[in-house]
């Protein structure tokens, strides 16, 4: 099992985690739920740090080179990633929740905080 982890730096962007998010709503969840053998695909972003980043996670044996829905936040921020990591997942775990599905969660659909 294998996990991609990018992000940037957007210190040199004119882009913002707002206009990130914004995008992200708009245009840029939907096409990820239909790559095969992606587990799942989560963006975060990290204020304190001007960051924003997306993590995927894979099913073993995953065709990882397969064609994959447009980078729109590469394409938005104007460079590619400050960091980016292909890694072999040691272990997973899922504890006790009440989540049924992952799919829709997240700050991005939340009501903006000036809203």
């Amino acid at each position: 099992m294998r996990a991609t982890v990018a992000h940037w730096d957007l210190s040199r962007s004119e882009q913002t985690i707002d206009s990130l998010r914004a995008s992200l709503r708009e245009e840029g969840v939907a096409d990820w739920a239909s790559v095969r053998g992606l587990l799942v695909k989560f963006w975060f972003s990290d204020r304190k740090n001007n960051v924003w980043g997306a993590v995927m996670l894979w099913e073993p044996g995953a065709d990882r080179d397969q064609s994959l829905p447009p980078n729109r936040a590469g394409a938005l921020i104007g460079y590619p990633a400050t960091h980016r990591l292909d890694v072999e997942v040691e272990a997973t775990v899922e504890g006790l929740h009440r989540i049924e599905e992952l799919t829709g969660l997240g700050a991005v659909w939340e009501p903006p905080a000036n809203g």
